[in-house]
């Protein structure tokens, strides 16, 4: 009877155990859900001053492509995301914007940043590692993705101006 105790009391902990662990990479994955939208928020609002005061965006600028390259890498975190991992990354995209996207706009901002992660960026993706080194990799309209990609952002754009 003792050993039945004994063994009814390591499940429970282990139980415990088991479901604490859970707890805690659910909540890693939504604290990272929120700093990855943090993150595209404030890329974004930097892309939209830029689009704002120029009308477009300089692909020659080391800047703007590592924009364009965080706003790439967040929107490919929602392309499988759960509904958990979207409510906190619209959170984060709130609060990195300081508050350009908002709730009345959020929902389109995020239906447009699905749409860019299904489109091919490999090489502007790879022009925006590159310009976190300091090295310029040349982009045009031609390179492919970017027209497609510049296109889907301005549609955000306008969707929060």
């Amino acid at each position: 009877m003792k050993a039945l105790k004994h063994l009814a009391a390591a499940c429970a902990v282990l139980v415990l155990l088991t479901s604490c662990s859970a707890l805690t990479r659910t909540a890693t994955k939504l604290a990272s859900a929120t700093t990855i939208g943090n993150s595209t928020g404030s890329a974004l609002s930097s892309i939209f001053s830029v689009l704002k005061s120029a009308g477009v965006i300089d692909l020659s600028n080391l800047t703007n492509i590592i924009n364009l390259g965080r706003i790439l890498t967040g929107a490919g975190t929602l392309a499988n995301a759960n509904n958990a991992f979207t409510n906190d990354f619209a959170s984060g995209l709130i609060n990195g914007s300081s508050n350009l996207i908002n709730s009345a706009n959020v929902s389109g901002v995020l239906s447009g940043l699905k749409k860019l992660a299904a489109i091919d960026n490999a090489p502007l993706l790879q022009a925006a590692s590159s310009a976190n080194t300091g090295i310029a990799t040349p982009l045009s309209a031609q390179t492919p993705g970017v027209s497609e990609t510049l296109s889907t952002l301005t549609s955000i754009y306008n969707l929060v101006k």
